[in-house]
């Protein structure tokens, strides 16, 4: 690709985009354009599926809206997304979740990652081992670290 392409995307790549991957859900604030007036509109579902790098890459939401299924293609750096909050990290085992397409009710949910499980209880106790070290060291005298 040429420089001056690589440069007009780079400029136009947004910094303040969430990360996110398929299964989370998110709430995507939507400036929609109605002749001369603006307003927000919030779409929130489950991610389906990201696609394409750098500039040109979007993401798919669907969401269920009075028994239907919608679904929605936003570019991810267009300038007509307000912003994008993650409300919820998915647990899922695919990059691309088409078969939610085919499931309704309760049967379309995706189990929630969970930051308090057994993984969050790891990652704390190193930190209080070492804690618990720096006071062990602090309370020796001189007599007994010459021994």
């Amino acid at each position: 690709m040429s420089k001056v392409i690589e440069t007009l995307e780079r400029a136009q790549v947004r910094d303040d985009i969430p990360r996110f991957k398929a299964g989370d859900t998110v709430r995507v604030h939507f400036k929609v354009i109605e002749g001369q007036r603006q307003r927000i509109q919030v779409f929130e579902g489950i991610v389906l599926k990201k696609q394409g790098a750098g500039a040109r890459e979007s993401f798919t939401v669907r969401k269920q809206s009075f028994g239907v299924g919608v679904e929605r293609t936003f570019p991810l750096h267009s300038p007509k997304i307000e912003r994008i909050e993650v409300t919820q990290i998915g647990d899922v085992n695919r990059a691309k979740l088409y078969y939610l397409r085919g499931k309704l009710g309760k049967k379309a949910r995706i189990r929630e990652l969970r930051q308090d499980g057994p993984r969050g209880t790891r990652a704390a106790q190193p930190q209080q081992e070492a804690d618990v070290a720096e006071s062990d060291v602090s309370e020796e005298t001189p007599a007994e670290t010459a021994e």
